[in-house]
């Protein structure tokens, strides 16, 4: 693992790499890159590559558009193929302005950031993420169809499930790169898949997700597939979420574990859930960013829909795993989906627990019953709210939040809230195919 710029050459140098792709994200999570021959490397690592950065979702106006991509060695892998018979290497890179100074609208600043704060406390995060997605068939075009290569369900294997070879591929390629995956099976759905990898610190979590994303889409690709992170691309069926296991460590040593206490959870570990459920619905618009998100945040497919917490009720927002515990011990955050920006979103949940320790919130009585099942009423007097129903409604809550606010900055807040306000009147003045079924014969 490279750790300077001198290690970077090194390594570049070993694996014969040619080309350097150096990345980073818009504020809505898209992956960008700008392509470097291997002799420019050195003048990358000095950080003297210039892009515009107009052009990029969310960033700056063209009078002020010159940015530095400033590249991270830790970062830097090599891929696993080839391009045009050329290896290929990557760094993901944090965006500064010409003066030096951090750019406020790099996302991967704004969780470092966040990170910074919960240094002050002498904390670090920890994440584990469950990340699913579709496989789907392409036409002859290469353009993909909303139809699934098997009619697999929950953890059946080959022949039934017919994307297991790119699964095992994505794996594979996966590790090439120093992935420390976990866990990978077919998921609820036909044609759904996750892949589970290793618990890090968060900035290198958010690092891990971008090039997941990144790696899962090529290889599907290599097979003829199309790898979709839709939270709910079809209809009837159970959609795509990306659960987080969150822990948080000191000197070394996991603070949410609490020998003695009630599900051996600290206080700070209450506290942190509180501070989660105080500001749920307001980080759903960055955990859940797009209008399809809310599509997948109704009852009857395993997604969260209610603001609570349980030891070992799967309805609930916030899970704690009971297989585990002492420097394992952690708590699972169900509603984030795999659309999101693995920055602000890790930044915004970081924040919000944050705000739960310093202000010692309580997080209440875990709920036991299954939610879906409670009447409006039950669910009233046990003080269960619901998360937003869509985008906009989230946007509103997020815009009465300071603390989710102040955690973006207000560089991206007021971005991220202009382009879901353009999302969202393209979506509301387009006619859908719902609206001719429903009413194109009957009116």
């Amino acid at each position: 693992m490279a750790t300077t710029a001198k290690d970077v050459l090194a390594l570049a140098s070993e694996h014969n790499v040619e080309l350097v792709r150096l990345q980073f994200t818009d504020i809505l999570g898209s992956a960008k890159n700008v392509t470097i021959s291997v002799q420019q490397l050195p003048r990358a690592l000095d950080n003297q590559i210039m892009f515009d950065g107009s052009s990029i979702q969310g960033f700056v106006r063209i009078q002020e558009s010159d940015m530095y991509l400033w590249p991270d060695p830790e970062t830097f892998a090599v891929f696993p193929w080839t391009s045009n018979g050329r290896k290929v290497a990557r760094l993901i890179c944090d965006v500064h302005l010409p003066d030096g100074n951090p750019f406020e609208g790099c996302p991967r600043y704004v969780l470092k950031r966040a990170l910074g704060e919960a240094a002050k406390l002498g904390l670090s995060l920890n994440v584990g993420p469950e990340p699913e997605f579709f496989l789907f068939k392409m036409d002859a075009n290469g353009y993909p169809v909303v139809e699934t290569n098997d009619r697999g369900g929950y953890f059946d294997l080959s022949p039934v499930d017919k994307g297991e070879a790119a699964r095992e591929a994505i794996v594979f390629a996966l590790q090439q790169m120093g992935f420390h995956v976990e866990a990978s099976h077919h998921e609820v759905a036909a044609g759904q898949h996750e892949i589970d990898f290793r618990h890090d610190c968060a900035l290198a979590t958010a690092d891990n997700i971008l090039t997941f994303k990144s790696v899962t889409k090529t290889v599907a690709q290599q097979h003829g597939l199309h790898a979709s992170f839709m939270p709910k691309p079809i209809f009837g069926v159970s959609g795509s979420g990306m659960h987080l296991h969150l822990s948080l460590h000191s000197n070394g040593k996991n603070v949410f574990y609490g020998p003695g206490c009630q599900h051996q959870l600290s206080d700070t570990a209450r506290h942190f859930i509180a501070g989660l459920l105080a500001h749920a619905r307001a980080f759903t618009a960055i955990t859940n960013p797009i209008i399809n998100s809310y599509k997948r945040l109704v009852p009857g497919y395993e997604a969260p829909v209610y603001v609570s917490w349980s030891s070992r009720n799967r309805s609930a927002l916030i899970r704690i795993p009971s297989s585990t515990r002492q420097e394992s011990t952690r708590i699972e955050l169900r509603n984030p989906d795999p659309s999101a920006n693995p920055y602000l979103a890790l930044a915004v949940i970081l924040r919000a627990g944050l705000d739960g320790i310093v202000r010692q919130l309580d997080p209440g009585p875990e709920c036991f019953d299954n939610i879906y099942e409670m009447t409006d009423k039950q669910r009233q007097e046990a003080g269960i709210v619901s998360l937003p129903g869509d985008i906009m409604a989230a946007i509103r809550l997020m815009s009465e939040d300071s603390v989710i606010r102040e955690a973006l900055g207000e560089h991206v807040y007021s971005n991220f809230v202009r382009a879901k306000q353009i999302e969202w009147q393209c979506y509301s003045s387009r006619v859908h195919q719902w609206e001719l079924d429903e009413y194109l014969l009957c009116t």
